[in-house]
């Protein structure tokens, strides 16, 4: 089993701490940030930030959708980090300062794959897939901040 890697960035409209507390609003901003990949969204515990518990349900492709369960935590200034209970998959957003008003954002997700033919076809295509999920959240954020 190898580890899996998806990393997605975009400088946006917004100071970092603008940007930063749009993103960690789990319950206001988060779900109008989310594209159809997402259903099922709840906030189970908190909702801003550190200590949230949130639910949903990811659906990949077609045929395949994730129960997510995911846990975050804030270990530094201008970064989330998300632990889903229910798999191995970490996601890490982080947002810095890209100029005057500008911040950029990146977003890294790790899981661990699968072995054989199927482990290859992860690796090769999850990481695409997810970038293109992650590019379009980041235009629905870079949206919300510049108003």
């Amino acid at each position: 089993m190898g580890q899996v890697e998806a990393t997605t960035e975009r400088i946006v409209t917004g100071k970092p701490e603008d940007v930063f507390d749009a993103l960690a609003d789990y319950r206001e901003t988060r779900p109008r940030l989310l594209p159809q990949q997402f259903s099922e969204y709840e906030v189970r515990e908190g909702g801003d930030g550190e200590g949230t518990v949130v639910h949903w349900k990811f659906q990949a492709t077609s045929k395949r959708v994730r129960d997510c369960l995911l846990e975050v935590s804030e270990p530094a200034d201008g970064q989330l980090i998300e632990k889903d209970r229910n798999s191995s998959m970490v996601t890490t957003w982080t947002v810095t300062p890209a100029g005057e008003g500008k911040s950029r954002v990146v977003v890294t997700s790790t899981w661990t794959g699968a072995t054989g033919i199927g482990g290859f076809f992860e690796r090769t295509f999850a990481p695409k897939g997810l970038a293109r999920i992650y590019d379009e959240l980041l235009a629905k954020l870079d949206a919300e901040t510049a108003q």
